[in-house]
């Protein structure tokens, strides 16, 4: 299921023009379905030195497998077949762990508000229950 990018070291991942880089992964980044085929556009950019190869998993980069997923994500992990991600829906607000489900694409935010990083971290740490 991983797909593979090119990211500048600076950040980003390279754009469908093969000229920009994209803060966020998305549908316009250039995307690649081996390390094989990544490297052979990489051998004919300029630059190359300064772009590495990275692989784009749903740990990794959960929003852009789950669209529905909004917010900053300050974790992740895998758990029964889910991503269990601790988000902020928006700068300032309290903490939600959001549970991912990797065959439905399904995305469900815990009733559980989180006011510090620490409180969040130790339920998130925590979670073993049967999602």
């Amino acid at each position: 299921m991983p797909i593979f990018a090119l990211q500048s070291l600076a950040g980003g991942f390279l754009d469908e023009d093969l000229e920009h880089f994209n803060k966020e992964f998305d549908d316009w980044c250039v995307q690649f379905e081996s390390m094989e085929d990544a490297q052979l556009l990489l051998d004919t950019l300029e630059k190359k030195e300064s772009i590495k190869i990275v692989e784009i998993t749903p740990l990794s980069y959960p929003k852009y497998f789950f669209p529905k997923l909004q917010g900053i994500i300050h974790a992740t992990r895998e758990y029964n077949g889910k991503i269990i991600c601790v988000v902020e829906p928006q700068m300032g607000m309290s903490f939600r762990i959001a549970i991912c489900d990797l065959m439905t694409k399904n995305v469900r935010l815990l009733k559980t508000r989180y006011k510090s990083a620490q409180s969040v971290e130790g339920a998130f740490a925590n979670l073993s229950f049967d999602l």
